[in-house]
């Protein structure tokens, strides 16, 4: 059996957004009881990550990362039509990911203690991003 879904997550411009909650509600309401919970996000300027969900110094230290590995407006880059954040955004999409599986039984996630789901957004300003979450059982 298998349910879909679509979910619109409003973000603020760079950083993180847990959507554990959004994805526990629907893995909840499922008439589907035991599968795998396959979340991917339509866009290529954010993504998806599970972290840790206790601290959110990880979620800095992450971002800090990023901007390590992707910084906005490197000269080097050909892909700026958007602004200096455009082609980090890209780069930093391909580091998080754009899907996630996670397991689930019994209408609850499999996820560990301390994990949680989120979307990163990787562009400054604000954007509505679809998630597609589909309950495979």
């Amino acid at each position: 059996m298998t349910e879909q879904y679509r979910l619109t997550i409003a973000t603020r411009g760079r950083g993180s957004t847990e959507i554990t909650a959004n994805i526990a509600a629907l893995v909840q309401a499922a008439a589907v009881d035991t599968g795998i919970a396959h979340i991917f996000v339509r866009h290529t300027s954010c993504g998806l990550a599970i972290t840790e969900n206790a601290d959110p110094t990880v979620r800095r230290d992450l971002e800090m990362l990023m901007q390590r590995w992707a910084p906005d407006g490197d000269p080097a880059y050909r892909h700026d039509l958007e602004g200096d954040d455009d082609m980090a955004a890209h780069a930093r999409s391909l580091l998080t990911g754009t899907s996630l599986s996670v397991p689930f039984a019994g209408g609850r996630m499999l996820l560990g203690t301390w994990q949680g789901i989120y979307l990163f957004e990787h562009r400054t300003q604000d954007h509505q991003r679809e998630i597609v979450v589909t309950l495979l059982g």
